[in-house]
């Protein structure tokens, strides 16, 4: 009978260490406009269709865990899902110098943006906040 609690509690020992631990996650959204000319807009569309492997493999290397861009008309909605409580600036600066083609992809892409109304000078990606959040648990 003793080894048979043992071998139990060995068993679910086992489990328990083996269940990955689901890492906790938060989103975050970030808007930006495009140059409002359609030819810039276009381009821009076109890059992001083969997105530089180094540049993907730099927001691995940072820890981001998804980027999804939306887009209507020259307007853009980035939204991220990094780990919670992120250093949003240090995990863009470990990206941008996993690769030079990283910086350089960052400096092109700069080229097509513009920020929304409200933004100072030279800023172009600002964060929008959420204000409401339905949910039907």
């Amino acid at each position: 009978m003793m080894n048979k609690i043992w071998l139990l509690f060995f068993i679910v020992c086992a489990m328990a260490c083996s269940s990955k631990k689901e890492e906790r996650t938060e989103e975050k959204m970030f808007v930006v406009n495009i140059v409002p000319e359609e030819k810039k807009l276009q381009e821009y569309l076109r890059y992001h269709q083969q997105v530089w492997p180094e540049v993907e493999a730099g927001f691995k290397k940072a820890g981001y865990r998804k980027i999804t861009l939306y887009r209507y008309e020259h307007l853009l909605v980035m939204k991220i899902v990094v780990p919670a409580g992120a250093d949003l600036q240090q995990m863009g600066k470990t990206a941008e110098a996993y690769s030079p083609r990283c910086a350089e992809w960052n400096h092109v892409m700069s080229a097509y943006q513009a920020g929304v109304p409200g933004t100072r000078q030279g800023e172009t990606w600002v964060e929008a906040v959420p204000f409401y959040e339905f949910k039907n648990e």
